[in-house]
């Protein structure tokens, strides 16, 4: 199983950016599609972002609407999440997740393991 950590949290004013970070352990990352989601307060966990095992393939939530960016750098083990142009609805607790399957839609999501998650406020 795979064992995920996030760091790069914080509070940032709207209109800024922030770089998550998820660190994973396990021989199996490269070949492991990864996810972000996140969970803001009173609300369900939601999809953010996931990546393919290659970093070729990507898919957004529609809330995101080209401001944020995940990527992985799979000789560090390492899953990304730029988020740029933050807006106050976007502070939650943000997740990594790591993918049993996916086939391409948020929907087809299988979540395998979850990081600890780092929380994100976005003051207005």
């Amino acid at each position: 199983q795979v064992q995920l950590v996030e760091s790069g949290g914080g509070l940032v004013q709207a209109g800024g950016s922030l770089r998550l970070s998820c660190a994973a352990s396990g021989r199996t990352f490269s070949s492991t599609p990864m996810a972000w989601f996140r969970q803001a307060p009173g609300k369900e966990r939601e999809f953010v972002a996931v990546i393919n095992w290659s970093g070729g393939a990507t898919y957004y939530a529609d809330f995101v609407e080209g401001r944020f960016t995940i990527s992985r750098d799979n000789a560090k083990n390492t899953v990304y999440l730029e988020m740029n142009s933050l807006k106050a609805e976007d502070t939650a607790v943000y997740y990594c997740a790591a993918l049993r399957s996916w086939a391409g839609t948020p929907k087809t999501a299988l979540v395998g393991s979850w990081g600890q998650g780092t929380q994100v406020t976005v003051s207005s």
